[in-house]
């Protein structure tokens, strides 16, 4: 721990990244969420956390350091928060600040889970009410989404995505309208910056559910969040004699004491809608080589009297490890003359089973992350004489979190019973097994082109052998042109592992999701029940592949298919924005409209703007639904409401057609005459997204 902590801060040092030395880093941690396990291992984790956080402090990086989850971390580590929430938290010294290390902006996914997003509303009230208590420092967890390349997943069960709905997603894509709604929320408390560091909070009530927290310092610096607390209702407050409209589950935040420059809950930032777009890259020249299970036994290099941990024998270096032993059944069997087939029973601690009698595939069964175990039962197909078990354990990640990983059991732990024969049951599990660690597809390297080429590769039908499990099948495509992110569409098959150029891009998993997607409000606690898509969808469908790790031509991919599926539907894809949405108020207050006099007084224009932006290279290409009145719905279901301005269509087509972005002021004067006098009005907009056509000229350089 001290020799690794010590080779990473001389990694900083040498580079001179520290803040002490005019870097850019700020703060270290030390450890991570080990409160409860500290607490678990009572007064060996409080040693062990005094003595890593000296250790830490001992290198002199002339940074503060964190801890975080840790109640006790002793000076001059600070301890800090990680949660949806942290507005409830204070650090364990009172002259210490109050940090908050992760601000969870999704969830992650599990194999067999539904999709969890969080609404940027909550995410945006969630600071917000964090630096109304005076919080000092948020950091979000993810900002930037990523990808569990190879079998670097853990959990078990977490997907290869770990896109966690942040702000800038898996693929490197600012996710909208959650992007731009924090980053005018961070506007908004940067102006507030100066009263924020100068004072504590004085806190009033304005109502049952309602509050100020005013920040003051000197006539010209005040600052005050106004929360509304109540998940259902508006609320109309009084303060410093003026009135201010508070939506449910959300705070107003007036950098000057009187000028609403930002509310959590209203969104005047686009919704940006993506898709997966077909490439028009084929894949061509497929391959197969079937997985040989024949001689298993022959290669095995491990006995044992008994069933043996998956982890202990792998040491993690193949997701798979075979079981094998061998049963002899006497002619005498009455199964063998009645036709009922006897049945196999095999306990596993996980994760996965794929049973083979005799090399024929005989089911399977799957765990799940709330459930690891796993019993398969079923009948098999024995004849007499010796007859060959091999039953092939399939770990999908490592745990992530929790105590004394090395008591976490994977694989068959048993019992192995065969039951229905004459005599009854008979266990097979203290008898002698055998062990074969990993594939023989692994073993060869066919993930790399000379690994590749060593073995004989059998061209097929795309059609035939579909349900036989085991098969590796490899393709070739050219890599497409753009640059936009590019994924591989997976939905036709079963499970595996894929790789592209020899590097893995992870395991697949066509597990279809369970949860409730039937409701979802910004307002009220967030968990990660509580906002969920792709009920009844395969968890994972798409696939991020690097354009780094792509050569022009002749791109080499290898899949290891566990179950069979079909090949032709295998393809790849592009992410794109295809269209881009407005939904605003009317007078919505944006910090654009607010601005400082030169004698000091600030001023704030009631002018509300939107701006719709197309990726680059992509420009707007259609309004499919524009209205300023009273329109509903969301994005993609828009409706016009009883107050219309007809001219509203008309207007922003000539304002956006063909340009990459435009800038709308919602405004009556824009549309016409006012469709609705003394009504609050707001614009609903659905644009689409295209892209630029460009002509290549004879002879031009493209």
């Amino acid at each position: 721990m001290q020799g690794f902590t010590q080779k990473i801060v001389q990694m900083m040092k040498s580079e001179r990244l520290f803040a002490s030395q005019g870097g850019p880093i700020i703060l270290s941690q030390i450890e991570n969420e080990y409160g409860s396990e500290s607490k678990a291992l009572g007064a060996a984790g409080h040693a062990y956390i005094n003595w890593a956080a000296k250790m830490a402090v001992g290198l002199n990086t002339g940074v503060p350091w964190v801890m975080c989850k840790e109640d006790d971390a002793p000076d001059p580590v600070i301890n800090a928060c990680n949660g949806f929430y942290c507005d409830a938290f204070s650090p364990n010294k009172p002259y210490k600040p109050t940090l908050w290390t992760e601000a969870w902006s999704g969830w992650f996914t599990e194999f067999g889970g539904a999709i969890h997003q969080r609404p940027v509303q909550d995410l945006a009230f969630a600071v917000a009410r964090f630096i109304q208590k005076g919080g000092s420092y948020v950091n979000y967890y993810m900002y930037h989404g990523g990808t569990n390349f190879g079998r670097s997943a853990g959990g078990p069960f977490i997907t290869t995505s770990y896109d966690y709905d942040a702000p800038i997603d898996e693929y490197g894509l600012i996710r909208e309208p959650k992007y731009g709604h924090l980053k005018e929320l961070h506007r908004a408390i940067k102006l507030c910056e100066r009263a924020l560091v100068s004072s504590d909070p004085r806190v009033t009530s304005l109502g049952t559910y309602q509050q100020a927290h005013v920040f003051s310092s000197g006539k010209r610096s005040c600052a005050a969040f106004l929360s509304n607390y109540h998940t259902t209702s508006a609320a109309r407050v009084m303060f410093n004699n003026m009135h201010y409209n508070l939506p449910p589950w959300s705070i107003s935040i007036l950098p000057d004491c009187r000028n609403v420059v930002f509310n959590t809950a209203r969104v005047g930032v686009q919704t940006s809608h993506m898709q997966m777009l077909p490439t028009g890259s084929e894949l061509f020249s497929w391959e197969t080589y079937v997985e040989d299970i024949s001689s298993l036994e022959d290669s095995s290099r491990i006995t044992s009297r008994g069933l043996l941990e998956q982890i202990n024998v792998t040491r993690d270096s193949s997701d798979y490890l075979w079981y094998l032993t061998s049963v002899d059944i006497s002619p005498s069997e009455v199964f063998l003359q009645n036709g009922q087939k006897p049945s196999l029973t095999v306990q596993s601690a996980g994760h996965g089973l794929h049973v083979f009698i005799n090399g024929q595939f005989s089911g399977s069964a799957f765990g799940t992350r709330d459930n690891r175990q796993i019993t398969f039962i079923g009948p098999v197909n024995l004849r007499a004489g010796t007859n060959r078990i091999s039953l092939l354990s399939i770990a999908v990640g490592l745990p992530n979190i929790g105590l004394h990983y090395e008591t976490w059991k994977t694989g068959i732990l048993g019992p192995v019973i065969l039951n229905g024969l004459n005599q009854g049951n008979k266990d097979l599990t203290w008898q002698k097994w055998s062990y074969q660690v990993g594939l023989k597809g692994e073993a060869m390297n066919l993930v790399s082109p000379h690994g590749a080429s060593s073995v004989d590769w059998i061209q097929e039908s795309l059609a035939s052998n579909q349900g036989q499990p085991l098969k590796w099948h490899k393709a070739y495509f050219d890599a497409p042109r753009g640059n936009e992110p590019l994924a591989l569409d997976m939905n036709s098959m079963g499970k595996g592992q894929v790789w592209i150029n020899g590097q893995s891009i992870g395991r697949y998993w066509m597990a279809y999701a369970k949860g409730d997607c039937s409701r979802c409000s910004y307002a009220g606690t967030f968990r990660p029940t509580k906002c969920q898509l792709g009920c009844g969808q395969p968890t994972q469908r798409w696939y991020n592949i690097p354009r780094s790790w792509l050569k022009p031509m002749k791109n080499m991919l290898v899949v290891f298919e566990e179950l069979g599926g079909d090949l032709s539907k295998i393809s790849l894809v592009k992410r794109s924005i295809t269209r881009v949405c407005a939904d605003a108020y009317e007078h919505h207050p944006a910090i654009e409209d607010y601005h400082t006099e030169n004698h000091g007084e600030s001023a704030m224009l009631h002018q509300a703007n939107v701006h719709l932006r197309c990726a680059p290279g992509h420009s707007i290409s259609a309004i499919k639904f524009a209205s300023f009145g009273t329109p509903s719905g969301t994005c993609g279901s828009f409706q016009k409401g009883t107050c219309h301005a007809p001219n509203t269509h008309s207007s922003i087509e000539k304002k956006c057609i063909g340009h990459e972005s435009c800038m709308i002021t919602i405004s009556s004067s824009n549309f016409g005459p006012d469709p609705c006098p003394n009504m609050l009005k707001k614009l609903a907009v659905d644009a689409v997204c295209s892209a630029i056509s460009t002509v290549i000229q004879p002879n031009s350089k493209e």
